[in-house]
């Protein structure tokens, strides 16, 4: 048996490895590349294998990171099935096709703006002045219709009657309704046949709704080969799910390679038991100013686990109780998931709600706003409040548009919850903020540029590392040296160069044979 390591290998993104034995082949999560648009766009397009030659799929969990490939996968004849935890099937179904939604409409603004040039250049062909603004706006009208919607039909009769090369989206809805087809979910500790005498095994990972370690066994020739894949390993003691396991089943424990995450492998986080305490600081500093907090927040995860926060917050009436406001239809969606897996969730969780008859992510206070129009009012709310919106690392989504209207005002909040990969929006105010304020906010404001715009960045920044969803170096290495398997190599992998090779390290030290493989590379196991 060996192993290939196509995606997030020194990078936390586009989670892909594939596993080949004798007779099958079986891909470990097939994520999507997410940073610099053009450097991504490339890596997302190309599969570095056929999807034919495989088996089947072993997926982790449902972000798109890791799952968000997979609808390219079917569209390029992957033959074989999904196999994943019940609840990442659930939450497959509305994050895939949320994704697919994102790169129709990403094609078709660049559709819209290829041609808007292209007319524009038309049209001032042969005078010495470039088009004027009221040849744009007729431009405009020709491409648009009803004021600012896009007239896509009209576009694309257009891009081929002048022969231009029509931007096409990496998969559409159409693909992904599709793909949903060959998921198959299954329950924790069950024993599932992925190929011939190869066997696949889930156990709880801490990390997400439905996340998943992956434990890989086979047996050919009398020769048996066991392959523990962690995905994203969750933290330990943090409310809400299960923490990820320690014991596992006997003929599981003896592992010859494990494949782990190392995101924070180089960082320790806050205490857990310290993050529900500095949210009430930031809540009760933030609505003293006069201003609002505003969650970028991954919709899957995320965003249910801040708004668990707040409820026992308002219960306990430790924090002003300012109206909450999710703007998601995705989170929405996704938090009546977390609803119908209630088998998931803590001891804490049941105890402080579910037997009291409470539902943790609905209170009096909390509004989720589904419409454009309920968002577009929601902007211009002068009164303290609190808004989670996603994408997690504003590049793109509600929350932009929030940070529009809010980022330019000191009285407000911007509040870092998770991670921020590098090159995306949300690093770039994460750094640019806390320089800000180690500056003690003297001179003029850094500028924030998106919707082609700068805008400045008044607003405070402050970051909560205890909501992350990953294992910080302390608790990755806790799982290596309390649970109970044996371990005869590692491989690390999704992290950051930085982080994987200190990690790496780390273990080394600790006695462990340890690889940090490149992209592309291979081992034999």
């Amino acid at each position: 048996m060996n192993v290939t390591f196509y995606g997030a290998t020194r990078e936390v993104t586009g989670s892909m490895h594939l596993l080949k034995d004798e007779s099958d082949y079986i891909l470990l999560d097939c994520g999507m590349f997410q940073g610099r648009r053009k450097e991504c766009e490339q890596k997302n397009k190309s599969l570095p294998f056929d999807p034919e030659i495989l088996t089947n799929m072993a997926l982790s969990h449902a972000h798109i990171d890791h799952s968000g490939r997979i609808p390219l996968l079917v569209k390029n004849n992957f033959k074989g099935r999904v196999i994943c935890t019940r609840a990442t099937a659930d939450a497959c179904a509305f994050l895939l096709k949320d994704s697919a939604h994102i790169q129709e409409s990403d094609a078709q603004y660049l559709n819209y703006k290829m041609l808007r040039s292209f007319l524009s250049k038309m049209k001032s062909a042969g005078k010495d002045a470039p088009v004027d603004r009221r040849e744009q706006k007729e431009i405009k009208e020709i491409l648009k219709k009803g004021g600012n919607r896009l007239d896509t039909e009209t576009i694309s009769e257009l891009i081929k009657t002048y022969h231009l090369r029509e931007i096409e989206p990496l998969y559409s809805i159409r693909d992904a309704e599709n793909a949903l087809r060959y998921f198959d979910g299954y329950p924790n500790r069950h024993s599932i046949e992925i190929g011939r005498d190869m066997t696949l095994k889930f156990y709880e990972a801490g990390h997400i709704l439905g996340s998943a370690f992956s434990v890989i066994k086979s047996l050919k020739n009398g020769v048996k080969r066991t392959v523990f894949y962690t995905g994203d390993l969750g933290r330990f003691h943090k409310p809400l799910l299960k923490d990820p396991v320690l014991a596992f089943e006997e003929e599981d424990r003896d592992v010859d390679l494990l494949i782990i995450e190392s995101t924070y492998g180089n960082r320790r986080h806050e205490p857990i038991d310290e993050m529900v305490d500095k949210l009430k600081s930031v809540l009760v500093e933030t609505f003293n100013r006069g201003g609002s907090v505003l969650i970028p927040s991954f919709a899957f995860g995320r965003t249910q686990e801040i708004v668990y926060a707040l409820h026992k917050l308002y219960n306990n009436k430790e924090a002003p109780r300012a109206p909450i406001y999710v703007d998601s239809p995705l989170a929405t969606n996704l938090t009546r998931v977390f609803g119908e897996h209630l088998e998931l969730f803590d001891r804490e969780t049941h105890r402080d709600f579910l037997e009291a008859g409470e539902n943790p992510f609905t209170f009096d206070r909390i509004e989720f706003i589904g419409s454009v129009e309920e968002s577009m009012a929601l902007m211009r709310e002068k009164r303290p409040h609190v808004v989670i919106a996603s994408s997690g690392m504003c590049e793109g989504g509600r929350i932009l548009h929030h940070l529009r209207y809010k980022a330019h005002n000191e009285n407000n909040t911007i509040l870092i919850v998770g991670y921020m990969a590098a090159n995306t929006l949300g690093r770039r105010i994460l750094e640019q903020g806390r320089e800000y304020e180690k500056s003690g906010r003297s001179g003029p404001p850094p500028l924030i540029k998106f919707f082609n715009k700068e805008y400045p960045l008044r607003a405070h920044v402050e970051k909560l590392d205890g909501f992350s969803a990953h294992a910080d170096r302390d608790e990755l290495l806790s799982f290596i040296e309390k649970s109970d398997l044996n371990i005869k190599k590692i491989a690390v992998v999704h992290g950051e160069e930085d982080q994987a090779l200190s990690f790496g390290r780390l273990l080394e030290n600790k006695g462990y044979s340890v690889i940090i493989p490149k992209a592309g590379q291979s081992m034999a196991i």
